[in-house]
């Protein structure tokens, strides 16, 4: 047994660009004895561990698990108590979406010190890159940030809320229910507000596509987007402003 107090940092790693993890996020991965980490981080983002911590991978591909909620929750105790220091290495933010407070709930049951670092959100940090603002005067006074897979599989009833709104919509986890998106913003006579879908957001591997409610599905056959991707809906599409290539202008700088 280790000697060192068992504890998790459940850790933000950001939105994909591996440039978008935080300086505390940083500390906490170099400081791990144990890193359990998403599908979805950039595995560079791993370089920072110690050569002597133990790595697991613990995410989900397209449904495909490598462990059940269930499963990574006894681990992290089980490592905790047998190792010392367990980081929880999640994509984006881990308390949007992430399970990060189900982790830490769980954790502190067994007496295990429990902390978080904040990661930036693919919600907003991905429609930033490219060039659209959630909120812009004239435009959006607010934004919703919804998933679009409940725990039921099913699509939130928040969406036909956020479609009778003028407000922002960001959907995440949506693609596999863009049809249902589409039916529920149609029935709101909202079919010409702009959509755009990006896949692989702030990473070399980005894809972007733009229409409308009534075309967006052709334009996802069109360029082949799939997950994981992120919809946003509303007049902020049109508000897009010029950026430069991020990846090629910091290269240099």
């Amino acid at each position: 047994m280790s000697t060192k107090i068992p504890k998790l940092t459940v850790v933000g790693a950001g939105p994909g660009d591996v440039d978008l993890i935080t300086l505390k996020a940083i500390k906490a991965i170099k400081s791990a004895d144990v890193v359990l980490y998403d599908a979805l981080i950039n595995k560079e983002l791993l370089e920072y561990a110690s050569t002597k911590a133990e790595l697991i991978f613990v995410g989900k591909r397209k449904g495909c698990y490598a462990y059940q909620q269930d499963q990574i929750n006894e681990l992290i105790v089980g490592r905790a108590k047998s190792h010392g220091h367990v980081v929880r290495l999640k994509g984006g933010d881990p308390f949007i979406f992430g399970r990060g407070a189900e982790e830490i709930d769980y954790a502190r049951q067994f007496g295990i010190e429990t902390y978080v670092v904040p990661g930036i959100t693919s919600a907003i940090a991905v429609p930033a890159y490219q060039g659209i603002p959630l909120t812009k005067r004239g435009a959006s006074e607010s934004f919703w940030v919804i998933t679009g897979t409940t725990k039921a599989h099913k699509l939130s009833n928040d969406v036909q809320l956020a479609a009778k709104s003028t407000a922002t919509v960001v959907i995440l986890m949506g693609m596999s229910k863009l049809n249902e998106i589409v039916k529920v913003f149609l029935a709101e006579n909202k079919q010409d507000t702009v959509v755009a879908i990006i896949q692989n957001g702030t990473t070399e591997n980005e894809k972007f596509g733009v229409g409308t409610i009534s075309t967006i599905s052709k334009v996802v056959e069109e360029k082949q987007l799939t997950s994981p991707a992120i919809i946003v809906i509303g007049n902020v599409v049109k508000e897009r402003v010029v950026l430069n290539s991020i990846y090629k202008d910091f290269a240099t700088a």
